[in-house]
């Protein structure tokens, strides 16, 4: 999941808030700030984006759901494209589907659909009437996660949907849901248990009755990396418009080596010719499969894996006019030329762009646009040549900093495409994709400049970049005992505010080094939880080794005193925040009591004029709970008060800030928005103004003191932004933008 500042003067929203006179707690009227605006900064470069579809009638006219950045639309084939979900109240987006008898008719699910350590849910189905002026909330409130829509041929009200459910818990809502009324009331048609949810559906291209479907079951733990799957899911068919439904199984992996998830493409030109990209439970029956009969009977016909090699993103799609033509969207997008029994790379480099969806024009096969974790491209020449994914600034960042130098330039590690550094103004009268450049730095986590020589930038786990050479430099810590090194994708890496020659690196403990990352030195035992009681949410796969309760969490988050050069405070990803008043030689729990394992401490931040004041966000969303949580001390920790009064129920909370010059003047982000307090966290109301719905993030001020941040992270993206006065207002270009989370691991 931006930056909001000038170096060396405070973003405009951030001065008039300080400024605001007050003295009562109380809520200030909107009215206030209402005229200011948040403004877009790039990074001009693409993020994580799961759905694409077109206009068959309309070659040009083409739509793009990111993960945590709404949907886009473009007219010119992919030149420029304009956001036009903006407005609602999520911007993770798992499919898109038009009505092929009315384009102007378009269905959006909500939630990315895919199963993975960072990732963003929604709150269900949305419908245009108007090509995507004005949006209506339909329901599936529930579902948290939407893959796929589609809508009949003939019939724009008639539509299926598949609801993946929950990512982190078992529920209730999740399977295929029909509606015959334009999504005003929904029937679920194909179920099995709360553990499964449905992940693909096809038509029949010659009979909108016969549908095909897959279910998936999943679940994602509370920790990094923690999953489990089962074989109660498969491919499913229905001939009597979804009533009811029989497993196809002929031909495909039985149990204990059982269909895991299939994806499915019908061929347009002779609809019993079907294709599945399959993966069993044990993998040997892991493969590409094509069915002539209608799903009756299948055959794998190929088992090379570069195609299978990302489950959940084998998304295969066929030729409109050639059956033996089929695409397979995958790390590469793979074509197939025979039916599928050879492959050949289509689009992408061995590195992988991350290929998540292709649809073709059923007119004219040579127009093609694919999705990927680098936005979305097209071709009119059947691939000879693309539109560039250098126009979408939607890229997922996980943190971050601004440098001091001028202008100042933000910077953070992005998913997929390593690292950036973005400029806070252009020299050509806009920002443009000219203003970015990497720093060296891997693509998750932490990019920190040097307080003191912006030309040198740290980052990851851990590198130095030297901007004036172009080298980077491996300064990672080095254990005395490598065994007892943990870290993950997201390893903080900050600079102390009170000694700006100091930075302090997290893994399972605290580290420090005041020579650049030369020499570091431990300054914490592991802070992490050494045993626990599994969460309630993994359900039925608590007895699998892979959830036993072992020691497994990591330092998530360091805020060392902005004040008081020995006072730091620590957070782990398993729930404990630890503070020391000597610089480390000695460690104190003070967790909040309220805090469960695996209640994620996303950020603490430092009190800007107390050494005993902390601010403290838990992320809870890997617990299923949705519910923003902050806790605030003044103590040193002896005593925490939760502070989440009028922040909305719905969107766990990423980040709370002090503000740096008005004491009591608070500014927290959530899964959805950023809010405001002007009494020390006793009472919040939003600061979302025009700023899109996405996670935001709001990381610490830089050395000088003044600048202070905003991030918003769309999923697993984030873009760059800041708030200032009203007079362009009425100027897209100068709208904030941005990208979805996180998911977030393994190089996915």
């Amino acid at each position: 999941m931006a930056s909001c500042v000038s170096k060396r003067i405070a973003c405009s929203v951030l001065l008039i808030l300080s400024s605001i006179s007050f003295t009562t707690a109380q809520q200030y009227s909107p009215n206030l700030f209402g005229e200011m605006r948040w403004r877009h900064i790039g990074p001009y470069r693409a993020g994580r984006t799961k759905a694409a579809t077109g206009i068959a009638s309309q070659p040009n006219v083409f739509y793009i759901g990111v993960n945590n950045g709404g949907v886009w639309k473009t007219t010119d084939f992919g030149r420029t494209w304009k956001p036009i979900f903006d407005d609602q109240p999520t911007g993770s987006i798992g499919s898109i589907a038009l009505a092929p008898s009315d384009p102007n008719t378009i269905y959006v699910g909500s939630g990315e659909g895919l199963q993975r350590p960072d990732l963003s849910v929604g709150d269900g189905i949305y419908k245009s009437t108007d090509a995507g002026k004005t949006w209506t909330h339909l329901g599936l409130r529930d579902g948290q996660q939407i893959p796929e829509i589609i809508v009949d041929p003939i019939n724009p009200n008639r539509l299926f949907v598949a609801v993946l459910g929950h990512p982190y818990a078992a529920n209730e809502e999740r399977g295929v849901f029909r509606s015959t009324d334009g999504g005003r009331t929904f029937q679920k048609v194909l179920y099995k248990d709360e553990n499964t949810g449905a992940f693909d559906l096809e038509f029949d291209p010659a009979d909108s009755n016969t549908i095909y479907a897959t279910l998936w079951e999943s679940r994602q733990g509370p920790w990094e990396n923690g999953v489990w799957s089962g074989t109660n899911g498969g491919i499913f068919k229905s001939v009597d418009g979804g009533n009811t439904w029989a497993k196809l199984t002929k031909g495909l992996p039985a149990d204990p080596d059982g269909v895991v998830l299939a994806e499915l493409a019908v061929a347009p030109s002779s609809p019993r010719r079907l294709y599945a990209t399959v993966n069993s439970a044990r993998g040997s029956g892991t493969g590409i499969y094509r069915s002539d009969d209608a799903g009756d009977n299948w055959t794998r016909i190929s088992t090379d894996n570069r195609p299978m090699a990302r489950l959940s993103e084998e998304s295969p799609a066929v030729d409109p006019k050639n059956p033996d033509i089929v695409y397979i969207a995958a790390v590469v997008t793979w074509k197939s030329t025979d039916g599928g029994r050879t492959w050949n790379a289509f689009r992408g480099a061995p590195g992988g762009d991350d290929y998540q969806r292709a649809w073709i024009n059923p007119n004219n096969p040579d127009i093609l646009i694919l999705s990927s974790d680098q936005g979305a491209v097209i071709t009119v020449n059947g691939g000879e040549s693309w539109s560039s994914w250098y126009n979408q600034p939607t890229a997922q960042m996980y943190h971050v900093m601004t440098d001091n130098a001028f202008p100042y330039r933000v910077c953070s590690g992005q998913q997929e495409s390593g690292s950036a550094c973005v400029s806070s103004r252009g020299d050509d009268g806009q920002i443009t994709f000219r203003e970015w450049r990497p720093v060296g730095v891997e693509e998750y986590g932490y990019v920190a400049p040097d307080p003191l020589n912006p030309d040198l930038v740290y980052g990851g786990k851990v590198t130095r970049y030297n901007r004036r050479t172009g080298q980077t430099k491996n300064v990672t810590p080095k254990p005395v005992r490598p065994a007892d090194f943990r870290t993950l994708r997201t390893a903080p890496l900050v600079f102390s505010m009170a000694d700006p020659r100091v930075m302090f690196f997290g893994s399972n403990k605290v580290w420090r080094t005041a020579d650049g990352g030369e020499s570091w030195k431990e300054i914490s035992p592991d802070l992490t939880r050494k045993t626990f009681e599994v969460p309630p949410t993994i359900g039925k796969y608590r007895p699998a080794d892979s959830a036993k309760a072992t020691q497994r969490g990591v330092v998530y988050t360091i805020a060392p005193s902005y004040v008081d050069i020995n006072r730091i405070w620590a957070g782990t990803d398993d729930g404990l925040i630890h503070t020391t008043a000597d610089g480390g030689l000695h460690w104190t729990d003070v967790t909040p009591p309220q805090l469960t394992p695996f209640s994620k401490v996303s950020v603490i931040d430092a009190g800007r004029f107390d050494p005993l004041t902390a601010f403290a966000a838990i992320n809870t969303l890997r617990l299923d709970d949705m519910k923003p949580h902050i806790y605030r001390t003044h103590d040193g920790g002896k005593t925490w008060m939760p502070i989440t009064n009028g922040l909305p129920d719905f969107g766990p909370a990423d980040v709370v800030r002090e503000d740096p010059k008005r004491k009591g003047l608070l500014y927290a982000g959530t899964e959805r928005h950023v809010a405001v307090s002007f009494d020390d966290g006793d009472h919040w109301q939003s600061l979302r103004l025009n700023m899109p719905a996405t996670s935001v993030r709001l990381p610490f001020q830089t050395a000088n003191g003044h600048s202070f941040q905003v991030e918003q992270k769309h999923g697993h993206t984030s873009s760059t932004g800041r708030a200032r006065r009203s007079e362009s207002a009425g100027r897209r270009d100068h709208r904030l933008r941005i990208e979805g989370f996180r998911h977030r691991p393994g190089g996915d």
